[in-house]
């Protein structure tokens, strides 16, 4: 089934294109969400505008998206979690608590331009990619470390001396 979109769909097209896609997707998700009509003449001609716009839209985007790219490449995040002694998390670190520390550094990231699978489930240091379009992605470095701990190791306190004092 073709359908025009009138929403840029990530991974399926921008506004103005005809694509292919099956009936139920379609009549499930593109259609209620208003992302894509019927390809007639009069919607395309209708379509040319809103092409204008959202191209100049997606072009001024991008380049926010590279700057916020080229910022956080090789930017190492820590972020404490709760875990036992084996260093199993009692939770899991996932794309919204990645996002939300970015965001706290900063940075305007959306937890779905984490891309995290599986999530993160032990004290570790993982490589996480952000992807922010098709074409713009960077990587950084995730530190999940015991809750406590990144103050201590700030403050430039060793385990041992906290405890003697």
């Amino acid at each position: 089934m073709q359908v025009l979109l009138t929403k840029d769909v990530r991974k399926l097209g921008h506004v103005g294109d005809v694509v292919d896609v099956k009936a139920g997707f379609a009549r499930n998700y593109l259609y209620p969400q208003r992302l894509a009509i019927e390809p007639s003449e009069a919607n395309l001609k209708g379509i040319e505008e809103a092409k204008k716009s959202a191209a100049l839209e997606r072009a001024k985007r991008n380049q926010e998206f590279a700057k916020l790219a080229e910022k956080l490449k090789d930017f190492q995040l820590t972020i404490e979690a709760a875990a036992n002694a084996e260093g199993t998390l009692y939770g899991s670190v996932g794309p919204a608590k990645v996002a939300d520390s970015l965001r706290a550094h900063g940075f305007e990231v959306l937890g779905a331009h984490v891309m995290l699978d599986p999530p993160i489930r032990t004290l570790d240091t993982r490589q996480v990619t952000l992807e922010f379009t098709d074409e713009i992605s960077t990587q950084i470095k995730v530190w999940v470390v015991r809750e406590g701990e990144a103050q201590r190791d700030q403050s430039g306190e060793s385990e041992s001396e906290s405890a003697e004092s």
